[in-house]
C-alpha cells in the first residue's frame, strides 16, 4: 500500500510544490477517493461492475488518461523559485478523482480482500480489513505528503526542480503502467 504509485507520487509533488498546509485538501480528496475504492471492493460493487465486459476497458482508459494528464502537469510545473504564491494548490475534487482513478489502489485493496482472513466471519473480516486499510490509507498518504514538503528547500534550484518534476512524472506513468499491465 505504501509503495510509490499515482497517489503517493502526486502527493509528494504537491507537498514539495505547495507545502503541507496548502495540500491538505488534496490529501483529504485522495484519502476519500481511496476509501471509496476500499468500500467498493469490500461491498462487492467492483466485482459486479467488472462482470460487465465493457466496463473494465473503459475504467482503465479513463484512469490512464487522468494519470497521464496529471503526470504531464507535474512534468511541466515551474520550479518553486518561479512560482507565484497565489497559484492554487490542487484541491479536494482533484484528489478524490485521483483516489478513484488510481489503478494501484484497486489492485492493492482487492489483493487484501482476496487474501487470508483477519477476523472471524465474512462480515467481521471485511470490517476489520476496512478499519486497518483506512488507517493505512490516512497514515501512508500523509507520510508521502510530508516527504514531499520536506523536499521543498532542495527544489529552489530551477535545474534540480525540473529534474525532480520530470522524474516524478516518469515514475508516476511507470507505476500506473505496471499496475495496468500486471496480470
Amino acid at each position: 500500500m505504501g509503495t510509490p504509485g499515482p497517489a503517493t507520487i502526486s502527493l509528494t509533488a504537491a507537498g514539495s510544490a505547495f507545502g503541507m498546509r496548502r495540500s491538505l485538501a488534496y490529501l483529504a480528496g485522495i484519502v476519500a477517493g481511496t476509501i471509496a475504492v476500499l468500500l467498493a471492493v469490500a461491498t462487492g460493487i467492483t466485482a459486479a461492475l467488472l462482470a460487465l465486459p465493457a466496463v473494465r476497458p473503459a475504467l482503465i482508459a479513463a484512469g490512464a488518461g487522468y494519470i497521464l494528464w496529471l503526470a504531464y502537469h507535474i512534468a511541466i510545473a515551474p520550479p518553486l523559485a518561479e512560482r507565484q504564491g497565489d497559484r492554487p494548490a490542487p484541491g479536494l475534487a482533484g484528489g478524490a478523482l485521483l483516489g478513484v482513478a488510481n489503478p494501484k489502489a484497486w489492485i492493492a485493496i482487492a489483493a487484501v480482500f482476496a487474501s487470508a482472513r483477519l477476523a472471524g466471519g465474512t462480515g467481521t473480516d471485511a470490517a476489520a480489513k476496512v478499519a486497518v486499510l483506512t488507517a493505512m490509507i490516512v497514515l501512508i498518504n500523509t507520510a508521502w505528503l510530508a516527504a514531499g514538503a520536506s523536499l521543498a528547500p532542495l527544489l529552489r534550484d530551477p535545474a534540480r526542480a525540473r529534474l525532480v518534476n520530470r522524474s516524478l512524472a516518469g515514475v508516476l506513468v511507470a507505476a500506473a503502467a505496471l499496475t495496468v499491465v500486471r496480470p
